[in-house]
Parts: C-alpha cells; structure tokens; sequence
C-alpha cells in the first residue's frame, strides 16, 4: 500500500461542554472524514483514527485525548492531524505555537478544514498563527466578560445557585437583566428549624471556642446535617466561615473594608437587616476540590435574604478560628502502630486510631491502644467500645500474616479457586466484546450507506425517514460504546487480579521467614497486602483477607482493655 496515498490521518475535536446542539463532537468528526473523502480518497477506515475530548476548554493542552494523540504523534502512528476549526487544538498562542513547531519537527502535517492554511509554507504557518492571536483574544474576552456578568450580578445580591446553604431554601423571585438578556433571579428564605441549627453552632462555638467541643454537642444531642450525617469538625467550620449568615451592619462594613475586600454595595446599604452575599469565593476545577480564593479576590454585597448572625459576633467567630489554627486536630502519630485505616469499630462501625500513652514496656516499646473515633467524639456517649491493646493486637495480626504462607492456608486455597473461576470468565468476555465489536461495525456501515443515500433524497419525504434511521443506529451505537466500555473496565480488573495472583503467591513462598526482619513502614505495607479490612468486637477481631473468606483471631485477655497508664510492664 502506497502511504501517500492513503496516509494515516488522525481527526482530533473538541467540545468546551456536553451538547449535542451547534458544533458537537459527532458533527466535527463528520464533517473532517467527508474532508478526508474529499482530499484524500479511499483512505481505508483503518488508517483514521480519532481522538474526542467533550467538557474540556481550549484554554490548555491538559486534556487527556489531545495529551494520547500527541503520544500516538511521537510514535509516528499517523501523518496528518485534521480538525474542524484551529481552536479546536488550542486558544492559547504559546501552546499553539509550540505545537505547530513540533508537528513539523515530526513532518506531521495539520490540516483545519475551516480555515484554509498550508503548514508547510511560512506565509501559511504565519497566517495560522494570527488565526491562532484572534482565537485566544477572543477567550480572554469572554473571560472578561464572565468577570463583568459576575460584577453586574452582585449588584442584583441575588442567589446565583449551587448548594443551598444550611438554614435557607432558594426562591425564584423575578428575572434580572445582566449583558442585555433576561435571566432568572433567585433569593434565599429562612428555614426555620435549620436555622436554629446554625444558630445554636455559632452560639456553642463562642461559648466553647472549640470546633472539637462543638463537634461533641451536635453528636451527643443527635443534631444532623441537611444531608442527615453526623456534623463534622470540618462541616462545622464552613457554616462559621459563611458570611452568607452575617447581617450587613456597621461591624461587615467595617471588616470588609479593613480587609480591602471589593465590596459592591453603598455603605446604606448595610441596613442591619439583610444578609451578605459573597461572589467568586473559590476556584472551580473539574475533577479537584474547590479551592478558596484570597479574600481579596471575592465580590461582597448585600443580599435580598435576612441575615441571622450580627457582624461583631460573626467577626468574633473569624477570630477565633484564626487563633484556634494553630490548634487544629492532628490525628496522633505512632510510629509503632500498624493498622490505621484497617481497623474498625464493630459496634458503630467507624475507624479506630492509635491512642499513644506516656509509657514504656521494659523493652522500651511504647504503650498504644486503639479508640473508636465516634467514642471519642461523643465523650462515650453514641459508642462505648473497649479499647484494645495496640501492641498485643498488631503481634496478633502479624502473627496471622505470616501463617498465609503455610500451602494448607485456607487464603492460599481461595486464591486458586478465584483464579480458576476468573480464567473461565475471560472467555465469556472476549466473546461478548467481540459480539459488542461486529455489532457496532455493522451499524457503522448503515450509517455510512444511509449517509450516502441522504444527498440522493434530498427534498422528498424519504430524506427524513433515513435521518430519523442515522439517529436511531446512532444511539444504538452509543449504548453499545457504554457497554463495550464497562465491560472492558472488568475485563482490566479481572486480567490485573489474574496476574496479582501469581505475584502474591510467590511472594506468601518467602514471606514469613522475611517478615520479622522487616521496617514499621514495609510491614504496614504487607499487611495491606493481604488485609482488606479488620473489624474489633469488644473481644475477637475479624480479619478480611483479599480473595478468602473471613477469619477470626480471639487475641489474649491482655488485649481487650487499654494498658494501665502507670509505671512498665
């Protein structure tokens, strides 16, 4: 096969959110293969190979379909890129510029089939990067406008979505006119019994000045979030740092301005009735946690809601928290203790920590128990699970490790047979994926015969009927994609397993006589190895191995109660 004429083309498209209306995925990749029948006929479909990146901006090449072409690119899997339009690849002229440097670098040649420019010239590479200048002015101004929208919006001190905070429900009230088009607008209205809530945490925070202590109260009088969750330290704290409960008096004037915050709102505005509403607070980033900005980044104005929380208490409340952050909680450390995050409370099912104490074995070994999290922070109350010996417990769950490598183990003996019933499986599911894979290049070339029918009706009654059989072997197509997808996504699971088996298994040939030789750190690595999770009753633990059943070790009496806080052993 002659590779200049039928060269391997790649069709990358790109989509800032998930539409099927205007410029979608699906019609950006038709239109570059008609392109492709068009300059470069009968390139078999073997030789396209395409790359989808859908809810992704153009703003940065950190999008992972572009980040696998440009692989494919260096590996010389194909030498032609084509997309619908130049910002498809990119709207920022640095990385643009670099991109073209190494397609041409590569000898790739980049092809967009809206704007005509020959890559292989320097007048053609010149006037794409002019292209390339336009396409980022025009994201930077709609990022200023955004910004701009958001100014005009806090002036409104309307609700503008997202979760509602604890104590209010939103409202729709009336349409606003922001950058000349009319939109909803929303306020938030007091619930009553939630409010309550929120008023008794600021109350009991400046009695106690203690998140912790707080924390405690709540617990103990059974009081639950909006989501009906136990409250947490953290949980707590957004609802005392939210200055959607501050009444705008004198005292938020004040704060605001000493903190040289953009405040969108006349200073008679702070009527000591409505509350605040703080605008473009924290970064959103799809796949991360939100993240606050600098106070001196958010928009401040009054809102349309009532405010519940004077400004000189809410102001107490911020200073105490800053005071307190040197305190914050740190989960004690223990450099002995070998199962946190594998054990739990059989009675209430939550973690269980090390409890380190001030004294010593004869040995010099440190004393530590472990304690039920819900024990400590509901002073006994919601939990009152006996505190095992640390020490005992981690020599008995070492103890039981080491055992697995004995050939008559029980874990040994599942390990097997989970391996025999997975290699059976792997059959089934290359049968269906191959089953999945005739189906979908069937209906592929449906739709590409129906395609071709449609410029030969156009203007009759039949145009129609063939359109509405595309869209049917369309969505036909996409339910069979999702299908290949999950069970590709077992099919990986069940192959990786596959192979873990055989590498614990060697490794269970030499593990008990490595394992007492080996650091804190290695052991608490091994143990999760193998452990998948350990539970505490008050008198035995149950280990859960990984491809076994449960087992049960009933542990000495030394270890069902917390070593005495006087003197060594």
């Amino acid at each position: 096969m002659n590779e200049k004429q039928n060269p391997c083309i790649a069709i990358y498209s790109r989509k800032s959110r998930f539409t099927g209306k205007g410029e979608s995925i699906e019609n950006q990749i038709e239109l570059c293969k008609k392109y492709i029948d068009v300059n470069y006929p009968n390139t078999p479909e073997e030789n396209i190979f395409i790359y989808e990146d859908e809810g992704f901006s153009g703003g940065n090449t950190e999008r992972p379909q572009f980040q696998k072409m440009m692989e494919d690119a260096r590996k010389k899997k194909f030498s032609v890129i084509i997309c619908y339009r130049l910002d498809r690849i990119s709207r920022n002229i640095g990385d643009f510029a670099k991109l073209i440097d190494e397609f041409k670098a590569l000898k790739i040649s980049f092809e967009s089939i809206k704007e005509k420019f020959d890559t292989d010239s320097s007048l053609g590479r010149a006037m794409m990067y002019i292209a390339s200048v336009f396409s980022q002015l025009e994201r930077e101004t709609i990022a200023e406008r955004i910004r701009d929208n958001m100014h005009e919006l806090a002036k409104t001190g309307r609700w503008l979505g997202g979760n509602t905070p604890t104590g209010y429900q939103s409202t729709q009230v009336q349409k606003v006119t922001v950058d000349g088009k009319k939109r909803s607008a929303y306020k938030l209205d007091i619930v009553q019994d939630e409010m309550e809530l929120v008023k008794t945490i600021y109350s009991r925070f400046l009695e106690m000045n203690s998140l912790t202590k707080v924390e405690t109260y709540l617990i103990q009088n059974h009081m639950k979030t909006k989501m009906g969750k136990d409250f947490t330290r953290f949980s707590i704290k957004a609802i005392l740092q939210n200055p959607v409960y501050m009444i705008a008096d004198m005292d938020a004037w004040n704060y605001y301005e000493k903190l040289g915050v953009e405040l969108y709102a006349d200073k008679t505005e702070f009527d000591g009735r409505h509350g605040i509403m703080a605008y473009n607070k924290t970064i959103q980033q799809a796949g991360k946690a939100n993240q606050f900005r600098n106070m001196d980044e958010w928009i401040i104005a009054v809102g349309k809601h009532e405010g519940v929380i004077s400004g000189k208490e809410w102001v107490t409340v911020q200073n105490y928290l800053e005071q307190n952050a040197s305190k914050a909680y740190r989960k004690p450390k223990s450099t002995m203790a070998l199962l946190s995050g594998l054990l739990y409370c059989g009675h209430c099912g939550s973690y269980m920590r090390p409890k380190v104490y001030n004294t010593e074995y004869a040995e010099g070994e440190k004393r530590y128990s472990y304690l039920c999290e819900m024990k400590e922070k509901s002073r006994m109350q919601e939990c009152n699970m006996k505190n095992p010996n640390g020490n005992v417990l981690d020599r008995a769950i070492c103890e039981e490790v080491k055992k697995l490598s004995e050939n008559s183990s029980e874990f040994v003996k599942q390990l097997e047979e989970s391996k025999k019933a997975i290699k059976a499986n792997t059959s089934e599911y290359d049968r269906r994926m191959e089953h999945f894979k005739n189906s979908l290049a069937d209906n592929e070339k449906e739709i590409k015969a129906l395609v071709s029918k449609l410029a030969e009706t156009e203007g009759t009654a039949a145009n129609g009927y063939i359109t509405d059989q595309i869209n049917e072997l369309h969505e036909k197509n996409e339910s069979i994609k999702k299908s290949m997808e999950e069970l590709e996504s077992l099919t990986k699971e069940n192959v990786l397993s596959h192979e873990e088996f055989d590498i614990l298994r060697e490794l269970l040939s030499s593990f008990a006589s490595t394992f007492d030789t080996m650091t804190i750190e290695q052991k608490r690595m091994a143990i999760r190895n193998f452990v998948k999770k350990i539970v505490w009753d008050g008198e035995n633990v149950h280990v859960y191995l990984f491809g076994a059943n449960e087992d049960e070790i009933e542990l000495p009496n030394e270890a069902e109660t917390e070593p005495s806080r006087g003197g060594s052993k």
